[in-house]
């Protein structure tokens, strides 16, 4: 299959400007960032079952939930570490290359997890799964902007955010699957998270699709020819982009914006369903007869988390709509404003799954609403020679600040707060973590405006 020449700006609408090649480049990296996703989502709803079968302990004992958080900060700088070196590796030997190598190792390492027999080997194999995981945003980003015409570039990355939104769903669905054989005993008791990670080796597959159709994009492969690509050490790169000054404020810019939307995911946001599994547990004793609490609690958790993904599926269509119509500042002045307060009103007042259903749709809707617009925006400031670095490096160091931030989260949860009576030092720990939100507002005030301006070149 050989990769035409991007089509030139057209009043058509957007789908109408995409040719065969243009639809087959935006599945794959949509179907790998889907996949990404889904493994990302594994994990949350299997975190906390599987270190409290290979610790030995309670579900809700403050040790399973604390070594939670320091499974997850080890998995984020795994993420942090695999973004910062595909990034850069796909700008010298190119987006698709890396994007199959990515695909590769985070279902390998993923599917591992099946057979981890201690917090410790759980530890790292979910550490390995984040180096692939990693790699696969900036490169698919990179792969979609510089390959379908820039009469659809925003709406192809804003939707490759939303249908992310399906494999979170897909997580979902798998485990309330899991959860009904677990009680029908065709599965043995507690093994569920097993099989949760086994799922996530199916990507695998995708290998077979990518690296014999997919191709690198025209303007990757005339900076080839031309001899323009970024030489030397891996870390070329990132001296390309500063040693510029326009770049180089990019790039401060860009991974400001995003360190705030994964920082307010992964160490506030991530942690809402361990503040379920209490809440949950004491709505439901006395409510419901003793062996269904554990049933019920799960229930209500996964239905949650599905809402969740609903309602971060239309925020982030929002966001998109708003950075097209009004422009990439105000929907991110929007999208962050939105998030430091709902985030606050989720964890001062959860109380029942009822609280639950309407709560999660509106966190999911403010806090993933911004990783849209990282799609559309981060491919937007950087140059074609550096742009997969860039775009990799700005979304990636959030993982890094993330995982400080899990940290930071488990010592106000034990030390600062660890006093009170459960559930409240989860709730007290997140409510200050949301003053996060704010580095978003303050970075976007010197953000670079692009709509409907082309993208960068030196």
């Amino acid at each position: 299959m050989s990769q035409p020449a991007s089509l030139p700006d057209s009043n058509a609408p957007w789908y109408k400007q995409l040719t065969g090649y243009h639809w087959f480049v935006f599945i794959v990296a949509s179907a790998a960032w889907f996949f990404d996703c889904l493994d990302q989502r594994l994990f949350s709803l299997a975190r906390i079952p599987a270190l409290s079968d290979l610790m030995h302990l309670a579900p809700s004992s403050v040790e399973v939930q604390a070594f939670g958080k320091t499974v997850t900060a080890w998995f984020l700088i795994g993420w942090g570490i695999g973004g910062m070196i595909f990034g850069a590796l796909g700008d010298r030997y190119g987006r698709a290359r890396m994007l199959t190598i990515t695909i590769l190792t985070y279902s390998v390492f993923t599917g591992l997890s099946y057979f981890s027999h201690s917090a410790f080997d759980f530890t790292l194999f979910r550490f390995l799964t984040g180096l692939g995981v990693g790699g696969v945003f900036g490169l698919a980003v990179a792969l979609i902007a510089e390959t379908v015409p820039s009469g659809a570039r925003a709406q192809c990355l804003g939707l490759l955010q939303i249908l992310s939104t399906i494999g979170n769903l897909t997580a979902g669905f798998a485990k309330y699957g899991i959860d009904a054989m677990e009680a029908n005993q065709t599965i043995a008791a507690g093994s569920g998270w097993r099989w949760m990670f086994l799922i996530g080796a199916v990507p695998a597959l995708m290998v077979i699709f990518t690296g014999k159709y997919l191709r690198e994009p025209e303007s990757w492969l005339k900076l080839r020819a031309e001899g323009r690509l970024p030489k030397g050490s891996i870390f070329s790169p990132y001296a390309g982009l500063l040693s510029d000054a326009r770049w180089r404020k990019n790039l401060i810019i860009g991974a400001l914006m995003a360190l705030t939307g994964v920082m307010g995911l992964w160490a506030i946001g991530e942690y809402a369903v361990d503040l379920q599994s209490t809440v949950f547990r004491t709505y439901y004793e006395g409510k419901v007869a003793a062996d269904q609490v554990n049933l019920m609690v799960q229930n209500a958790k996964t239905t949650s988390y599905l809402l969740n993904m609903v309602g971060a599926a239309v925020g982030m269509w929002l966001f998109t709509w708003m950075a097209n119509a009004l422009g990439r500042r105000p929907a991110f002045f929007i999208g962050f404003g939105s998030a430091m307060v709902i985030t606050l009103l989720v964890y001062w007042k959860m109380e029942t799954p009822m609280d639950a259903y309407w709560m999660m749709p509106l966190m999911g809707a403010a806090q993933l609403a911004p990783f849209a617009g990282y799609a559309i925006y981060l491919p937007e400031l950087f140059p074609s020679r550096l742009r997969s670095t860039g775009t990799s490096f700005c979304y990636n160091l959030g993982r890094f600040a993330a995982a400080g931030g899990s940290f930071f989260s488990y010592l106000l949860t034990q030390n600062v707060f660890g006093h009170h009576a459960s559930p409240l030092p989860y709730r007290y720990s997140a409510m200050v973590m949301c003053s996060i939100f704010l580095i978003g507002i303050i970075t976007t005030c010197f953000a670079p405006e692009t709509k409907g301006k082309g993208l960068p070149e030196d």
